[in-house]
C-alpha cells in the first residue's frame, strides 16, 4: 500500500510536466516553423517585388541602379536563414535549431542597429528588427531548453 501511495504521488506531477512540456514543445514548433515562413516569405519578396518592401526596412535611403543588387543579396540571405529552420525542424535536430536560430537573432538584431545608425526611424529599428530578433532568441531559448523525450526533469 506504501508504494502505491508513493507512486500516486509523483505521478499526477509527472504526468502534469509532461504535459506542459508537451504544449511547450508544440507552441516551439510553431514559432520555428512561422519564423521560417515568415522569413522565406521576406527573402523572396526582396527576390520577386523588392519595390514592394524596401520601404518597410527602416532605412532612409535605398541604392538606385546598380546598388539594387543588395536587395537580392538581402533576399537571398532571407530565404538561406528559412531554409536553414526548416532544415533543421523537419530532420528533428531541435538542439541544432535552438543553436542555429540563437546565432540567427543576429541577422535582426544587426539590421536593428543598421537602420538606427542610418537615420532610420526608431519605430522601425525597435519595432520590425528589435521585435523580430527577440522572438526569435526566445524561440532559441525554448528550444534549447527541451529536455529529449524521456529524459527526467
Amino acid at each position: 500500500m506504501n508504494s502505491t501511495l508513493r507512486h500516486e504521488t509523483f505521478s499526477a506531477p509527472t504526468a502534469a510536466r509532461r504535459e506542459s512540456g508537451a504544449v511547450v514543445k508544440r507552441v516551439t514548433t510553431w514559432l520555428a516553423a512561422l519564423g521560417g515562413a515568415f522569413i522565406l516569405y521576406i527573402g523572396l519578396s526582396y527576390l520577386i517585388a523588392p519595390e514592394s518592401v524596401v520601404s518597410g526596412f527602416g532605412v532612409p535611403t535605398w541604392p538606385v541602379d546598380e546598388g539594387t543588387a543588395f536587395f537580392a543579396i538581402k533576399g537571398v540571405r532571407d530565404v538561406a536563414s528559412g531554409l536553414v529552420i526548416f532544415a533543421l525542424l523537419l530532420t528533428g535536430q531541435r538542439k541544432g535549431l535552438g543553436w542555429a536560430m540563437l546565432a540567427l537573432a543576429f541577422v535582426p538584431a544587426g539590421d536593428m542597429t543598421i537602420v538606427l545608425s542610418n537615420g532610420g526611424p526608431a519605430a522601425a529599428a525597435f519595432g520590425i528588427h528589435g521585435l523580430t530578433a527577440a522572438l526569435v532568441a526566445l524561440t532559441a531559448g525554448l528550444l534549447l531548453r527541451e529536455r529529449p523525450a524521456g529524459s527526467r526533469s
